[in-house]
Order: structure tokens, then sequence, then C-alpha cells
């Protein structure tokens, strides 16, 4: 059920992805779009993020550890 829920979410943040105003989404949307954002938009992607790690609780800032790993795993 976990899994379905989460790539319910994906799918449906992947869809707003397009918008460039990421503070209308979640923190939970931003982390699981993260390494699915477009180039030009990824500065005020990882911008936003930054901002809200304060206010993550662990689950998110583990999942937010996690998820910049692989994305720069794949970047490289």
């Amino acid at each position: 059920m976990k899994k379905i829920t989460i790539i319910f979410l994906l799918l449906f943040t992947i869809l707003f992805a397009k918008q460039e105003n990421y503070s209308d989404m979640s923190t939970q949307e931003l982390i699981s779009i993260i390494g699915y954002v477009k180039e030009e938009n990824k500065a005020k992607f990882i911008k936003e993020l930054y901002l809200r790690i304060p206010n993550m609780t662990q689950d998110e800032k583990t999942q937010f550890e996690q998820s910049m790993q692989e994305m720069q795993k794949n970047e490289n």
C-alpha cells in the first residue's frame, strides 16, 4: 500500500513539476520529485527544499538526504 501511495504521489507531482512555484507543494511532494525537475527549474527547486529543512521531520530529512545522494550519483 505504501508503494502504491508513493507511486501515486510521484505521478501526481510530476504533472505539477512543470510549475515553477514549488512553494505550493508539500515537502513530501518535493522530496518525491528530486531527480525529475528540469535543469532550468533545478536552482529554484533546490532552494525551496533547503528552506524547508529546519521544519522537516526526521523521516523527511532522511528521505531528502537519500534522494539527494541518489540524484548526485546519477549526475556523475
